[in-house]
């Protein structure tokens, strides 16, 4: 443990060395030097010698680097925004940044973000040869085949990073990459061998196959988004990223097989050594991927001796050297949680084995139990501080997923070895993994469903310090026998008080609810009730799985008579997995129209997947369930081709044949009209139908595209915009509002009131649930009489 001190303070130095500056960092290694030569000569001892030389070595580095990166002739022209032109040596591979889709844009990524090394920039008629790090922000479409080693130059706008990593400049790249250089030898094999599985996984169903990839070398190109979010929700997205958990599983393989073979410890080491190599090569030798590697060997090392006294000082000489060799990893998450990991492995999880194998469980269970949980309890300061929340399921699903993340990804390694000499081989492996795999994603698929798994946290430092403060004081606790059974009852009284307030929130759903717009964001997403109880129909499914299956969990629905699509655009097909997800469902409904392709493929193959029906809706038809009727009023026009590209990128013509239901419900009658802009709106108006309603769902997110004239025809008491907050759109339009509240309608948006409820009774009632989880029932309950629309009044 001596070492453990000099780790930690030298971490710390080089934090406030990227944070704070360089002269913070200067004025810690002096003090570093002070305690160190005052501490050697008065003989004190050698964790107090070894911590000041380590703080003041990293001072050094970390402080030097800083001077360079401030100082550097790039630096000042990011500042100003200068246009540049560079040639730079790519670090790692284009990560995609996410993007959700919207209307009919497929959701997929449109940047990506490459970590290079600069070696040539050009700024305003000035040129240097320089190095330094820079990162590119690029187009995908041009930029996400790149591999790593290639040299190219790219012209766009620098701007100055936002993160302290030791980054010169951010460019901000315009159009596509002029590729000086091929890949190394290196990274065309590592290529090869990844495309090779990425063929093979092709032979299972679309979820395990972009699973599969992403679990064995952290290749995330084919992953179905519904999954990855899911494992997210779970506390499983550690499994996309090649961490030191592979390595250790593949050097444990290893070792396993050269114990069988009965070779001597030393044979056994070199063969491990070589495989750990090899899948450096596979999973490319990016810095986060060596950073794995150097993790992975320390977890391995702890485990092959059993004992804490050789694997703890080679975690912390692991620690110093990565970080002499790269200070900005101190700053980095993904390092911190390899660190902690590896840490509760070495430290925690030998404990906690012996106290479960002392009161009579078995080793393999024992450990099977402890390592998900410790590396879990240890990390979640950390995941809770950048992500805002803590999962509650996060040790029962890794639990579950251990054995199999085992045996696919030492099967997963195997097959992309032979992809490239013997692809029916190749084939025939990933096969053999496909239980496997699948049962990751039915894993994460139920996490995921588990309503209230995940709790919200205070974002950033603060919060994550608030709860490493908890984990410590738990952890201390249980190593008392008296304080053990008061941490205990406390953990037991809070669960008492929480888990009611978590899951049976105070006034909701509101009693006698007939309709309730759902907080999906910017989409749609609206639940009628039917006279079961649990039974509903939803219209619409947002943009996202976890929101719409959320806001149905908070209603009590497991039952779905019928869910409505009213047109084929992200916003509100996207979350289609989710409505669909433990519930019983009678049917999937759509409209006539087929544009775009890629999303009526998507709802054809979640539908299938889930073994619900597809129907199809035209105007005239009616539904009715106890308590509920549905008359289908649009569309009255021709849907466009479904190769109509013109109406993919616009739109329009895909909203305009959106599907407009008409409910009748215990609250009086309902207009629900997707995504309706003008030309339809005309054709309602002009089709003589009876539009008037007590509540209007507002077309298009309250878009400026509504009709006066359409408003007024309907004369709602209540309106209701589902829109997301600080949407890029301008939703809802200012038009829109005051044409609405002139005439006298109560307008209600989700943006501002969270989810929003129609409740019937003697007097028409709109309750919203608040955007903060809190039941607004006094400021936003409307005693309106319903209109009487036989009479006219």
């Amino acid at each position: 443990m001596r070492l453990v001190p000099g780790t930690l303070s030298g971490w710390a130095v080089v934090l406030c060395g990227l944070y704070v500056g360089p002269r913070v960092a200067a004025a810690l290694g002096i003090l570093g030097l002070v305690v160190a030569g005052a501490a050697a000569l008065r003989g004190r001892c050698a964790a107090l010698v070894a911590m000041g030389g380590v703080v003041a070595a990293l001072a050094l580095v970390v402080g030097t680097q800083m001077w360079q990166v401030e100082g550097h002739p790039v630096r000042a022209y990011a500042e100003r925004g200068s246009p540049a032109t560079v040639v730079v040596h790519l670090r790692d591979d284009p990560r995609a940044v996410a993007s959700a889709g919207y209307g009919g844009r497929q959701p997929e990524p449109q940047h990506v973000v490459i970590k290079a090394e600069l070696e040539f920039a050009q700024i305003a008629g000035q040129q240097w040869r320089t190095g330094g790090r820079v990162v590119l922000l690029a187009p995908a479409r041009s930029w996400i085949s790149l591999l790593p080693g290639q040299r190219v130059r790219a012209t766009g706008l620098l701007a100055i990073p936002d993160r302290p990593d030791l980054t010169v400049a951010v460019l901000r790249v315009r159009g596509g990459p002029e590729v000086l250089s091929a890949p190394t030898a290196t990274q065309q094999v590592a290529e090869k061998l990844r495309a090779g599985l990425r063929l093979a996984a092709r032979s299972l169903d679309p979820e395990p196959a972009g699973l599969l990839p992403a679990l064995v070398v952290g290749d995330t190109s084919a992953m179905v988004p519904d999954v990855e979010a899911d494992l997210r929700t779970a506390g499983l997205s550690h499994l996309v990223a090649v961490s030191g958990t592979n390595v250790a599983i593949i050097c444990g393989a290893v070792l396993g097989l050269a114990r069988l073979a009965r070779l001597g410890p030393r044979s056994a080491v070199v063969l491990a050594g070589v495989v750990l190599i090899g899948f450096v090569v596979l999973c490319r030798p990016s810095p986060s991927v060596l950073r794995a590697a150097v993790m992975g060997a320390v977890a391995l090392l702890a485990l092959v001796l059993g004992r804490r006294r050789s694997a703890v000082p080679a975690l912390c000489t692991a620690v110093l050297a990565l970080l002499v060799v790269d200070p900005a990893l101190g700053a980095d998450p993904g390092f911190a949680l390899s660190v902690l990991a590896t840490g509760a492995l070495v430290l925690l999880a030998p404990a906690w084995v012996e106290s479960l194998r002392r009161r009579g469980i078995p080793p393999g269970i024992a450990e099977a139990l402890t390592v998900p949980a410790a590396a879990h309890v240890v990390t979640a300061p950390v995941v809770a501080g950048l992500s805002g929340q803590v999962s509650l399921v996060a040790i029962v699903t890794n639990l579950l997923a251990a054995p199999a993340v085992a045996l696919a990804t030492v099967l997963g390694v195997l097959a992309a070895a032979l992809g490239a000499l013997h692809p029916g081989a190749a084939v025939v492996l990933v096969q053999l993994t496909g239980p496997a795999v699948s049962w990751l994603v039915g894993v994460g698929q139920q996490g995921a469903a588990v309503p209230g798994g995940v709790v919200r946290w205070p974002a950033g430092t603060l919060g994550g310090l608030l709860l490493a403060l908890i984990v410590i004081a738990l952890l201390l606790a249980m190593r008392a026998q008296r304080l053990r059974v008061l941490a205990v009852a406390g953990l037991v009284g809070a669960l008492l008080i929480f888990v009611p307030t978590r899951f049976v929130i105070p006034g909701w759903p509101a009693v006698g609810w007939a309709m309730v717009s759902c907080d999906v964001g910017q989409g749609d997403a609206a639940v009628l009730t039917t006279a079961d109880p649990g039974r509903a129909v939803l219209v619409d499914a947002g943009p996202d799985p976890g929101t719409v299956s959320a806001c149905l969990d908070r209603l009590g629905v497991r039952r779905l008579a019928l869910i409505v699509i009213t047109h084929l655009h992200a916003d509100h097909i996207g979350g289609l997995a989710g409505a669909l997800r433990g519930r019983a469902v009678g049917a999937v409904a759509v409209g006539p129209g087929r544009s775009p392709p890629w999303a009526f493929t998507q709802i054809v193959r979640i539908a299938t997947t889930a073994n619900v029906p597809l129907v199809a809706l035209t105007a005239g038809q009616r539904l009715s369930w106890p308590g509920l009727t549905l008359d289908v009023l649009a569309p009255l026009r021709d849907p466009p081709p479904a190769d109509d590209h013109e109406a993919e990128v616009e739109g329009t013509s895909v909203n305009n044949t959106s599907v407009v239901l008409r409910a009748t419900t215990t609250a009086g009658r309902l207009l629900l009209t997707g995504d309706v802009e003008l030309d339809a709106q005309m054709d309602l108006l002009a089709s003589g139908m009876d539009l008037r309603a007590d509540v209007l769902k507002v077309p298009h997110h309250g878009s400026r595209y509504s009709a006066e004239e359409f408003l007024a025809a309907v004369r709602p008491r209540v309106a209701i915009v589902s829109v997301g907050a600080h949407n890029r759109y301008g939703h809802p339009s200012r038009h829109v509002i005051d044409a609405l509240t002139g005439a006298g309608t109560r307008v209600m948006r989700t943006d501002l009131s969270g989810d929003v409820a129609v409740v019937g009774g003697p007097s028409l009632q709109v309750i919203a649930r608040g955007s903060d989880g809190e039941t607004e029932a006094s400021s936003s309950t409307a005693g309106l009489k319903p209109t009487d629309h036989r009479s006219g009044r």
